[in-house]
């Protein structure tokens, strides 16, 4: 890049000595000398400007971008900086303090901090600076001035008209030309004895297109070097350089030897090019450390760089993070012991992919000393290898996967099955079916309504299925997850995998039987203690029954028509009493039936009420009042109804008891708290009981654990545990006011429903 620049600035400089001989106008020369003072290596901008004396400032004769206005306080003029030129030549832009300059603040303000001020004469009645920004390398002032210098000399040079004489023991052949007519107008001895020892003359020693290279070296006045002729058996190079308009000066060279062997070696660059440039792998030069020196153009179709781009880049940057620490440490320590290193590793793609390399290094060593001095690398590229390799090994972990694995396409047809499937499905090795052979006709109607687009929008699709073996009548229940992939080619496909949940289906109804069982249990416990309550409710209508019976048999006797009507009034009551007792006797047998739980929407504050007559005489007897807040009518719950009242009476007898711990006989309240949102249900069993601490309240769900002396902590660990069978949940916490509030949230039953 820097070889490319100078060579740019080389041509625009002999641009603008060429105008400059011409006498073209001022701003043309200012415009061509910025133009090639930007192509230094060195330089960042450049600008031209002259003095006015009208305005005391210096100004642009080009169409530069417009400076920014001075924004100092000092007198808008450069006069002390035009003094301060001709005092000392120069101006370093970094220089502090610096001089109240218009000019200077100007170019700080579109920061320009670093570069040089130098007099520059374009043309005699003219008072001209060059402004240069320069970059920050080290010596880069110094290397200006003395180029500017250099261009003021030039430009001298080129202006004027004196000859040229050339020193006649000048070893080297060399003669001075006519600018016009190419004619040789002096010759050296050097070149005069070459001639006379070849029997040649002088012409006939220059290249064939003299006359050319002499008005193209004169007109652009720049130097032409090392131009090919052959002269004799010889052969010379021969540099054109302009002296003044009129004069150009050839100086040249027997570069016989150095041609041939030259040329021998761009045969032998040449070979070696085609190889490197053409071979698929790439060769590249390392330091030890890796960072690259040079690599062939193989780097582009491999990795996406032009060999431009990796030189003095560290390979390390490319390197996969997994990779890169045993890279760097094992390959440095194996080329500085063994000399050749083979690895196998990740590089970086430039547009961010990472493919599999295997790279072969060897290392060139210092003659004398035996060091490293860098290492030469041959990758290739075998991330089709490593793939296939990784596909042969996820085939056969596929083919051996317990599960059941079927590739499926759009329309439903099964392009593979895996081992695990061939038997759940009794398929043979070669019989391939359909989907809709396969599922259960929910499952197959589910996947072809949302499941291809769920699968493609969100990666995955899964559900709980049954599947149909080809030649058996049974269901085998499945847990199912379709997959959506996408081919190399873009080509869309699916893979079904399902895992057989019989098993688990055991697992789930011997657990719900414990369960049920457990529950049951816990509801012969709980009609141990309210036996009282039983006695109660069955002694009332019985006792009225008897009443009413003997009141009738009074009436009888008496005959009359009023007796009769009340002897119909009696039988009115003991029919009611005796439905009442009939429907405790059923409350109680579905409270002790052992069976199925049976899901189904259920009223809360319904089901509320039953539990409360369950256990009235008990809240009666201990002067316990029962007091509803909020609406008593909510939206339906999903659950058992048995098992419900069995965790609402177990909470009501919790806050009972605590009522009682407290109160004693005196009277008591326990409010029943109803509400509900768009998700769900809940009741608040508050108690003005003596509430529990952080401790209890840890563990108060954990089975066993009791506060009661006679407790055997199993009521609200079973309580706990039907509710979250129904998706609710059951929690506990301390009332503000004293007390303890048991809260209760079961899912309303189009949310369970939906969810189901």
């Amino acid at each position: 890049m820097i070889t490319n620049n100078l060579k740019n600035f080389s041509l625009r400089l002999s641009l603008w000595q060429q105008l400059q001989m011409d006498q073209a106008p001022r701003a043309q020369r200012a415009q061509a000398l910025c133009d090639a003072l930007a192509y230094h290596p060195m330089v960042k901008n450049a600008l031209v400007l002259t003095w006015r004396p009208s305005t005391r400032a210096y100004h642009s004769d080009v169409a530069y971008p417009s400076l920014p206005p001075s924004n100092c306080a000092q007198p808008n003029t450069d006069a002390p900086l035009r003094e301060h030129l001709q005092h000392q030549g120069n101006y370093c832009l970094s220089a502090t303090p610096t001089l109240p300059s218009r000019l200077l603040n100007r170019l700080q303000r579109i920061g320009w901090h670093t570069g040089l001020l130098v007099p520059f004469a374009l043309c005699a009645e003219h008072d001209s600076i060059v402004v240069i920004q320069t970059t920050h390398t080290q010596g880069t002032l110094e290397t200006l001035r003395f180029l500017l210098q250099t261009l003021q000399h030039n430009t001298a040079l080129a202006s004027s008209s004196k000859p040229y004489a050339m020193h006649s023991a000048e070893p080297l052949p060399s003669a001075i030309c006519a600018a016009g007519t190419g004619t040789i107008l002096q010759a050296n001895n050097a070149f005069l004895a070459f001639c006379q020892r070849k029997n040649i003359t002088a012409e006939q020693c220059f290249p064939s297109n003299h006359l050319a290279l002499v008005k193209s070296c004169s007109q652009q006045q720049r130097a032409i070097e090392e131009v090919e002729a052959t002269a004799g058996n010889r052969l010379f190079l021969w540099s054109y350089v302009p002296i003044n308009p009129q004069q150009v000066l050839l100086r040249g060279t027997d570069a016989t030897e150095k041609l041939q062997k030259e040329k021998a070696a761009i045969r032998a660059r040449r070979l070696y090019r085609l190889i490197t440039e053409n071979t698929t792998d790439l060769i590249s030069r390392h330091t030890l450390d890796g960072t690259f020196l040079d690599a062939t153009p193989a780097s582009w179709a491999l990795l996406g760089y032009w060999p431009e781009e990796l030189r003095n880049r560290p390979a390390r940057d490319l390197f996969h993070p997994k990779d890169l620490a045993h890279l760097q440490h094992g390959a440095a320590l194996a080329l500085q012991e063994l000399g050749y290193h083979t690895m196998t590793y990740r590089l970086q793609h430039k547009l961010g992919h990472y493919l599999w390399f295997e790279t072969a290094s060897r290392a060139i060593r210092e003659t004398y000393t035996g060091a490293v001095v860098e290492v030469i690398s041959v990758s290739r590229d075998i991330t089709e290898r490593v793939q296939a390799e990784e596909n042969r090994r996820l085939a056969e972990v596929v083919e051996v996967n317990t599960d059941i694995i079927l590739f499926v396409n759009l329309q439903g047809a099964v392009t593979y099955a895996n081992k695990a499937a061939r038997q759940a499905l009794v398929l043979q090795p070669e019989e391939l079916s359909s989907l809709a052979d396969i599922l259960d006709q929910n499952t197959f109607a589910a996947i072809q309504e949302n499941g291809w687009q769920q699968a493609v929008r969100r990666g995955s699709w899964s559900r709980d299925a049954h599947i149909n073996p080809l030649r058996e009548k049974k269901q085998i229940p499945v847990s199912l997850v379709l997959l959506a992939h996408r081919s190399a080619g873009g080509e869309r496909y699916f893979s079904l995998i399902l895992r057989d949940m019989t098993e688990r289906a055991l697992r789930e109804a011997e657990q719900r039987q414990y369960q049920e069982d457990k529950a049951h249990s816990a509801r012969l416990i709980a009609l141990g203690e309210v036996a009282s309550a039983i006695a109660h409710e069955m002694n009332q209508p019985l006792a009225a029954i008897a009443n009413f019976a003997a009141a009738c048999q009074r009436h009888v006797k008496q005959g009359d028509h009023a007796a009769l009507n009340k002897v119909a009034q009696g039988l009115g009551h003991i029919g009611h009493q005796a439905h009442h007792a009939s429907e405790v006797i059923r409350r109680l047998r579905a409270f002790l039936r052992k069976g199925q739980r049976h899901l189904e929407p259920l009223q809360l504050g319904e089901v509320l009420s039953d539990t409360i007559t369950l256990c009235q005489w008990e809240l009666e007897r201990n002067h316990v009042n029962i007091r509803y807040v909020g609406e008593h009518r909510q939206p339906p719950v999903y659950a058992d109804r048995t098992l419900l009242e069995q965790v609402l009476l177990n909470l009501i007898r919790n806050a009972l008891e605590a009522n009682m711990e407290v109160h004693q006989q005196r009277s008591s309240t326990i409010t029943l708290h109803l509400q509900h949102n768009q998700h769900s249900a809940s009741v608040e069993v508050h108690d003005q009981g003596p509430g529990s601490d952080e401790e209890t309240l840890a563990n108060m769900f954990n089975p066993f654990f009791t506060s009661k002396e006679d407790g055997l902590g199993l009521g609200l660990s079973m309580s706990r545990t039907i509710i979250e069978g129904f998706g609710g949940d059951l929690t506990a916490q301390t009332a503000p006011g004293g007390g303890l509030i048991l809260r209760c949230t079961l899912p309303l039953a189009h949310i369970k429903q939906e969810i189901a």
